[in-house]
């Protein structure tokens, strides 16, 4: 048939012709059931897919018979119920056999054609081809499974990281209660917060914490500095402030070039006066929020090291004393400043230095157990509102004892 043949063709003709051709060769497959589920038409795209010929379907197979078991099974319970109180379903995933015995993952869209009367005459269904969709799905899981194992695996690194950055125990100071603990903000990154309690000679220990600049791996560099060099410092030069010169020293020579870095840090010594009286405490401070001072006569204070800077920010930076007797029943609570810098409820606000201090006043008298038990109560009841992590060092003169066993000590209660 010539082009001029086809163009004297009726327009209807030409239109009843691409409408039989789109059906057969549509892009999805089509297919329709007696209400009993026999195949009563097919098309032809739905038929390369299974590799089937259409005198094997149509009268003779059900659309259940094409389903894999699980999709059969689902067929029955659910899909058919469905179909035949609702009238449609749409978007369904199920699986199809191949006559080869493979299998063909689609999509499927289903609806009850009607008689006049509201009668029910026969199921139109459309089968979309979804081997492309379940190929990206695969994928999707798989990339997301990659990335929480990886996640997990940076998280065991960075908690890797971050216990050897703490001492894992403190070693016991005779006459003297400690307490430690290291509270995450994340699980994710590695925090610039440290602390440690080792001994210097008899009688006399040096302790410190600090809050190294910035999160991850280039804050545990300086953190790591931070801590051997006080260690070392404190080895060979006591003095607390001269203890925090030499850091301050190492920071600048090793990272002046590069980005600077630097930390708030406390360095302290004690000193034992003698079994069941106490120690001698001298802080010295550079930039670090104040340690608190919880007595036995149930006050609390700050003991402040003003005018102390940053280690690490300026070659000659100066760094405040401050000295305290820590009698039986006293506790001395360092920190860092993820506790004050929690959010609160309170629109924008901060817990802030005061509400510490009212918190430590109404807990005195405490343990050093105690005190950080207490505190960390109060870190987890910020919930989100807290971002930074936050290091605890607590030591405390326990009760001095009679020697008939009756405790002693200013403030009891």
């Amino acid at each position: 048939m010539g082009d001029r043949d086809q163009e004297q063709l009726p327009f209807s003709a030409l239109l009843e012709d691409s409408a039989e051709d789109l059906y057969e060769n549509a892009p999805c497959g089509y297919l329709s059931t007696l209400m009993d589920g026999r195949i009563a038409r097919v098309n032809e795209t739905l038929l390369k897919w299974l590799g089937h010929r259409r005198e094997e379907l149509v009268g003779h197979k059900r659309f259940s018979d094409l389903l894999t078991i699980g999709g059969k099974l689902y067929h029955e319970t659910h899909l058919s119920p469905l179909l035949h109180m609702q009238g449609e379903v749409s978007g369904i995933a199920l699986e199809l056999k191949a006559a080869d015995g493979g299998r063909l993952p689609v999509l499927v869209t289903s609806t009850v054609k009607q008689d006049s009367d509201g009668n029910p005459l026969l199921i139109r269904t459309t089968v979309l081809d979804a081997r492309d969709r379940r190929a990206y799905e695969r994928e999707l899981l798989r990339a997301r499974q990659e990335a929480e194992h990886e996640r997990e695996r940076l998280r065991r690194l960075a908690a890797t990281l971050q216990r050897t950055l703490i001492p894992p125990t403190l070693q016991p100071v005779p006459g003297l209660d400690v307490a430690a603990r290291y509270h995450f903000a994340s699980p994710d990154e590695v925090g610039g917060d440290f602390y440690d309690l080792f001994p210097l000679a008899p009688g006399r220990w040096g302790f410190f914490m600090g809050d190294v600049r910035g999160k991850g791996a280039s804050a545990a560099v300086v953190t790591s500095l931070a801590r051997y060099t006080l260690r070392a410092a404190a080895v060979s030069d006591p003095v607390p402030a001269r203890v925090l010169a030499n850091l301050n020293t190492a920071l600048n020579r090793e990272f002046q070039e590069d980005e600077p870095r630097f930390c708030t840090v406390i360095f302290g010594l004690l000193t034992s006066e003698g079994e069941g009286t106490g120690f001698h405490v001298v802080l010295a401070g550079g930039g670090h929020p104040p340690a608190l001072l919880l007595r036995a006569d149930g006050s609390a204070d700050y003991l402040p090291t003003p005018g102390g800077q940053l280690a690490g920010v300026v070659p000659d930076a100066q760094f405040s004393t401050a000295t305290a007797e820590l009698g039986p029943r006293d506790t001395l609570l360092l920190y860092t400043d993820g506790l004050t810098e929690a959010r609160t409820p309170d629109a924008g606000g901060r817990y802030g230095d005061a509400a510490l201090l009212d918190f430590a006043r109404c807990l005195a008298p405490a343990s050093a157990s105690g005190v950080v038990a207490s505190v960390t109560e109060l870190l987890d009841s910020f919930g989100e509102g807290l971002d930074d992590d936050t290091a605890l060092l607590a030591m405390g003169v326990p009760r001095a004892e009679h020697p008939d066993g009756e405790e002693t000590g200013a403030g009891r209660k």
